[in-house]
């Protein structure tokens, strides 16, 4: 056993750590262990999952290109995989506020030999096939501080703390945390991981990248009257609710069991405070288009997650001392495609076959070393010329969505062929002042079709230990009543799709609330607060959303 860096905590000794059991993650895993078995050599390897068990905080549309699992996986079907409804129809339709208008489907939205999935079903297989192969999997325990040595190189992460109380002592039901030291240390977080925003700080890996921007998707899953219900139908929406300048649109796949996935998502670059994502997918349900299938039906599931829209130029350094950036942690989402999984997948297992070899190679024995293949093979992968041929098209709509769309048409058409590459911008930034914008007037939830936050949140079976220190946290607690309240009518209040930050009135003064249980680990107040002053970190053991179906 290795010696602890803290002398309270016990410490365990791996190979290959890999935090995050969400695609990324065990493909890595999966593919590590094929190599040891193909090659006759020992590797232990272990994954660290924050959820309560593997798959309960992952959410996704999710129509899945099955390229990398055919891969990773060839016999997936006999195994069981969790495929079992192939994409059919393609719709793309043009929404305004009481119309519907049929656009040509993109040919990146192309969905033949596709599956609509559930992605948490997806991860539980995964999990299943990695532990199989000898990989110890431990769900309920969050990665909380990331593990240096003397020389400032990664040696692993600890779990945090159990049993301190909202004052910040301990508790009789305090236990340390554990530290998980390895040769290297996997970060798939997903999209904005708390150790991930740590490490691209510590190592400076976007000194030569634009910053990441990001989308918020709202999904509910809803059984609907089997008349309505065709199974395999894959429909997206661009338009209405939204203005022309601002990024978003929508998606409908018809799942087995007349179930379907409904989501609306919004990019985190929209300028106007008052918006607000979670009312912008309520109010989405109400068209005309939409309401047909939802009505007669039952909301079954609720969740929300930001996801990666910067694409190639957004990607910061993938290897740092003693690691390497996986998945969404690094940026490998499709946009145009509406698909990130195949990608986060591919990721993992690109950087278990570089990190492999490296780790069998003479030096590969000490910590603390940069896998000096896996970016090398990267851009040698079918991935990197998926993504490179795509990298102008979401950031072509930075100037409104007629022109994205146009843009987007060209470079479908061979414009990728040519040399520049657009900017990305830091969403935070693009927040205007609350007096260049008039309030919007969201109609109240009905109940029936339409719902409230608080409703919502009780669908995606959140739950944190109440006695425990806020996960979220202030780095100038005046700063919302102060700054961002008058600046910006305090956003925080509708960018929050759970309902967690309040203002309210308290006597003659008003009074910033963190209502910090309700948190579905989203990351969008990290991501999107103007100032910059809320950090969003792992609670204890096992907290968060669990999502059955998502």
């Amino acid at each position: 056993m290795p010696d602890p860096i803290r002398p309270d905590r016990d410490a365990m000794e791996y190979d290959v750590l890999i935090v995050g059991a969400g695609p990324a993650g065990l493909s890595a895993a999966i593919r590590l262990k094929q190599l040891a078995e193909e090659t006759g050599k020992e590797l232990s390897v272990c994954v660290l999952e924050k959820g309560s068990e593997v798959g309960a905080h992952l959410l996704s549309g999710a129509v899945f290109e099955t390229r990398a699992l055919d891969e990773l996986i060839p016999d997936w079907k006999g195994k069981g995989a969790p495929l079992d409804t192939p994409a059919g129809k393609d719709k793309f339709l043009f929404l305004t506020e009481d119309k519907a208008i049929s656009f040509p489907v993109p040919p990146q939205m192309h969905n033949h030999g596709n599956y609509i999935i559930s992605l948490g079903a997806l991860g539980r297989w995964l999990g299943e096939q990695a532990e199989s192969l000898g990989v110890e999997i431990f769900a309920g325990f969050a990665g909380a501080e990331v593990l240096y040595n003397e020389d400032g190189a990664v040696i692993g992460v600890a779990t945090g703390d159990m049993g301190i109380g909202k004052d910040g002592e301990q508790t009789d039901m305090f236990e340390p945390g554990v530290e998980l030291h390895a040769r290297q240390t996997l970060l798939a977080e997903g999209c904005h991981g708390s150790l991930t925003k740590m490490v691209i700080d510590k190592y400076n890996l976007r000194e030569n990248s634009d910053p990441q921007t990001y989308g918020l998707g709202i999904k509910e899953v809803w059984e609907i009257d089997p008349d309505k219900h065709s199974e395999g139908l894959i429909l997206h929406t661009i338009g209405w609710p939204m203005d022309t300048q601002t990024y978003g649109g929508s998606w409908m796949y018809h799942m087995k069991d007349n179930l379907v996935s409904i989501g609306f998502v919004v990019g985190l670059d929209y300028q106007n405070p008052y918006l607000s994502p979670f009312e912008e997918m309520q109010r989405y349900k109400t068209h005309p288009a939409i309401r047909h299938y939802l009505e007669g039906g039952r909301r079954v599931s609720y969740g929300a997650r930001a996801l990666v829209e910067g694409g190639l130029q957004s990607q910061p350094k993938l290897t740092f001392p003693g690691g390497v950036l996986i998945g969404d942690s690094a940026g490998f989402l499709n946009v145009p495609k509406i698909k990130g999984n195949h990608a986060a997948m591919k990721s993992g297992m690109i950087a278990a076959e570089s990190l492999f070899h490296c780790l069998h190679h003479e030096d590969g024995g000490r910590y603390g070393w940069a896998c000096p293949t896996y970016e090398k093979n990267y851009k040698a992968s079918w991935l990197y010329k998926e993504l490179y041929k795509v990298r102008n098209i979401r950031p072509g709509f930075h100037k409104g969505m007629w022109f994205g769309l146009l843009h987007a048409a060209f470079q479908t058409l061979g414009g990728w062929r040519l040399p520049y590459t657009l900017k990305n911008h830091a969403d935070h930034a693009q927040l205007e002042k609350a007096e260049n914008y008039a309030p919007i007037d969201y109609p109240k939830p009905d109940g029936v079709l339409t719902f409230d936050r608080l409703s919502s949140v009780q669908l995606s079976n959140t739950n944190h230990e109440e006695n425990q220190p806020s996960h979220l946290k202030l780095k100038d607690p005046s700063v919302p009543i102060a700054q961002n309240l008058p600046d910006y009518a305090e956003p925080a209040q509708r960018y929050c799709p759970a309902a967690v930050y309040e203002v309210v009135e308290d006597g003659d003064q008003k009074k910033f609330v963190i209502n910090a249980q309700n948190c579905v680990h989203c990351k969008t107040c990290d991501i999107k607060d103007p100032a910059q002053n809320i950090t969003w970190s792992v609670p204890q053991g096992g907290g968060g959303p669990n999502y059955p179906n998502m």
